[in-house]
């Protein structure tokens, strides 16, 4: 009920949402589709420790500035598919680096 009510309210009054919750005045850009589609994308290492974690593992030879989103990626799926469970993420790097991304 309430649902559908607000959707009619940020569809008319967008400008003034933006500026509630933004904290300024912002010129926007309705997006469209509202429908957010995610590709599928497979995890390298999926393991269950026990019945309460999931242990996401994922292998890397060079650092990659994207693996932090990748990983939240990851997370929020996993999260979204096992709910009751703890989700365990690590990132295993296999060469040696200097690089700060890596630690």
């Amino acid at each position: 009920m309430y649902d559908n009510f607000c959707k009619y309210l940020i569809e008319t009054y967008p400008d003034d949402f933006a500026a509630w919750l933004l904290g300024k005045v912002t010129p926007l850009t309705k997006l469209e589709p509202t429908e957010l589609i995610s590709a599928p994308i497979r995890a390298d290492s999926l393991l269950l420790q026990g019945e309460d974690v999931v242990l996401h593992v994922e292998f890397q030879t060079k650092p990659d500035p994207k693996i932090p989103r990748r990983m939240a990626d990851y997370f929020l799926r996993l999260l979204n598919k096992f709910p009751e469970h703890e989700i365990k993420q690590v990132v295993i790097y296999l060469r040696r680096t200097n690089s700060p991304l890596v630690q």
